[in-house]
């Protein structure tokens, strides 16, 4: 009986003893499971979080100074700007930024009068001269150019804000070039720049033989109050069409700093062209200053008028100086001496 009882001892022992390894193991596999949840890597992509990385590293790249973004040198100073922007306000540079294929979304009033930009000014907001700032910040643009700085302070606040003062270029080619670098489209600059030199050359291929080779040209504004003034070849007026596109010759000795000059009638022969185109500032359509100059001796003496070679000109036709004005000035330039040409003939 005792060796009963001393067997039976043992084998509760024994298995006492199996329970409490079975309980040990059990543990020890809990304990490993959790640790390797604890220590998995904190970038590891699991179900509900991939799309909050990736708006992390997309939100990273619209920083300025960092990649999307490029130094452009201003008389401001270095301004960060996008490579590629897609959004862009200015006030007087529209037919600039869109003869380089740029998507200008606001521009300032008078642009809407450009007869040559009338088709792709449809979905462009007007922002008021100067520029609106309220509106602007409506428009959420991502740059914004500008040739007066009122408000630079504040627009900067809303986009990169460039400041490019007037006569920054001097002609047409330095002006496409210009913004085709600033807004990353050099090829589409190109581009334009290549179609103008074949509009010009094809404009003087239509003049030859109606045109003499020596023919000066000369391009006058008359204001309301009876000023009277003689333009350069970069001060609109279809300076860039006559002279650097035609390629026609001035009346007299012009330097870059002489874009404008004021004539007195007592001076007026000497600066007077075979070609004369006038232009005339009257806002309210009055008239008087008009009829006050043709009704001078001097202004009828010239040979322009005698020769029926005097071209009044619409303003808002040929005040235009965009690239896009430009180009289209040519050929309203080659049509109107090729009809007065027939018509003289008669």
């Amino acid at each position: 009986m005792v060796k009963f009882l001393k067997e039976r001892k043992a084998v509760t022992i024994s298995l006492c003893i199996t329970l409490i390894m079975l309980l040990l193991v059990a543990c020890g596999s809990n304990e490993e499971e959790n640790l390797q949840e604890t220590n998995a890597p904190s970038n590891m992509v699991t179900p509900g979080n991939s799309s909050e990385t990736e708006e992390s590293e997309e939100g990273a790249s619209d920083e300025p100074g960092k990649s999307g973004f490029r130094s452009f040198d201003t008389i401001k100073g270095a301004v960060d700007i996008p490579e590629n922007p897609l959004r862009i306000v200015t006030d007087y540079y529209g037919g600039e930024l869109l003869s380089v294929g740029a998507n200008v979304i606001g521009v300032e009033s008078s642009t809407f009068k450009n007869p040559f930009l009338k088709d792709l000014l449809v979905n462009i907001e007007d922002v008021g001269v100067p520029i609106n700032v309220e509106k602007t910040l409506e428009l959420e643009p991502d740059l914004i150019v500008v040739m007066y700085d009122d408000h630079y302070e504040e627009l900067s606040k809303i986009a990169p804000t460039l400041h490019i003062p007037y006569g920054t270029t001097t002609n047409i080619y330095e002006t496409v070039e210009f913004f085709g670098e600033l807004v990353g489209s050099p090829e589409i600059a190109q581009a334009f720049i290549d179609d103008f030199n074949q509009v010009a050359a094809e404009g003087r291929d239509k003049l030859q033989g109606i045109i003499p080779e020596d023919a000066t040209f000369g391009l006058y504004e008359l204001t309301d109050m009876g000023d009277l003034w003689i333009f350069g070849d970069n001060a609109g007026r279809g300076g860039q069409a006559v002279y650097n596109g035609l390629q026609y010759s001035m009346p007299h000795q012009h330097t870059d700093g002489e874009q404008t000059l004021q004539l007195s009638m007592e001076v007026l022969p000497e600066y007077a062209a075979d070609y004369m185109f006038l232009t005339a500032y009257d806002p309210e359509n009055k008239g008087e200053a008009l009829e006050e100059l043709q009704a001078s001796m001097v202004w009828s003496g010239l040979d322009a008028i005698q020769n029926n070679t005097l071209f009044i000109n619409d303003f808002d036709t040929f005040y235009r100086y965009d690239p896009i004005a430009i180009k289209g000035q040519i050929d309203l330039i080659v049509n109107m001496l090729i009809a007065r040409h027939e018509e003289n003939k008669n």
